[in-house]
């Protein structure tokens, strides 16, 4: 079984903000795998079905961006789940946008939701793909940058990088993630 965690805030107010590209790759990921992400558990939206074989569970929590190792952690509980078998999407302001940087450990880099997924894994390492979004121009209030819509502009592309990561996702689950990292980090 396989387990991917996509970062974001729940409710329609927050659905095309920077901060939910998490929830756009699960979104994808499940559309094109055939699968439901409806079933109110652990703090989350889960879906559970197929791919190539492979159990996987999709993970949207619930619990807003700051909170979402709370969720995680109940899911992990419950089904004893590795947290090697899990790989978590969401964004990130240093990798340009458009791009995506796989890795498998490293600090919180200022992410309030990996920074509560730290604290309650209990480690830094766990599979990451960090979707680009760009740093906001200096001056401007970083909350405000990440709770903003996407641009016009970067909403054009944006599916690409969507796309992008769900590919990622569909190698991973093939393959181990160093290969992963080694095929789609540029």
């Amino acid at each position: 079984m396989k387990w991917i965690v996509g970062l974001g805030n729940p409710g329609t107010a927050y659905r095309n903000n920077r901060h939910n590209v998490g929830f756009m790759v699960l979104d994808r990921a499940a559309e094109q795998w055939g699968i439901s992400i409806a079933q109110s558990k652990f703090k989350a939206l889960v879906g559970e079905g197929h791919f190539k074989g492979e159990k996987v569970h999709l993970l949207k929590p619930m619990t807003y961006m700051n909170l979402s190792g709370e969720s995680m952690r109940a899911f992990m509980d419950f089904y004893k789940a590795p947290l090697e078998d899990c790989i978590v999407v969401y964004d990130d302001m240093d990798t340009p946008f458009g791009q995506i940087r796989l890795r498998y450990q490293g600090s919180a880099g200022g992410h309030n939701g990996i920074k509560s997924i730290i604290q309650h894994a209990g480690t830094q390492s766990f599979n990451r793909i960090r979707v680009g979004i760009s740093r906001p121009d200096p001056g401007y209030s970083i909350v405000d940058y990440v709770l903003a819509d996407f641009t016009k502009e970067e909403a054009k592309t944006l599916p690409d990088a969507v796309q992008k990561s769900v590919d990622a996702l569909e190698f991973a689950l093939e393959h181990n993630f160093d290969k992963t990292m080694a095929k789609f980090n540029q």
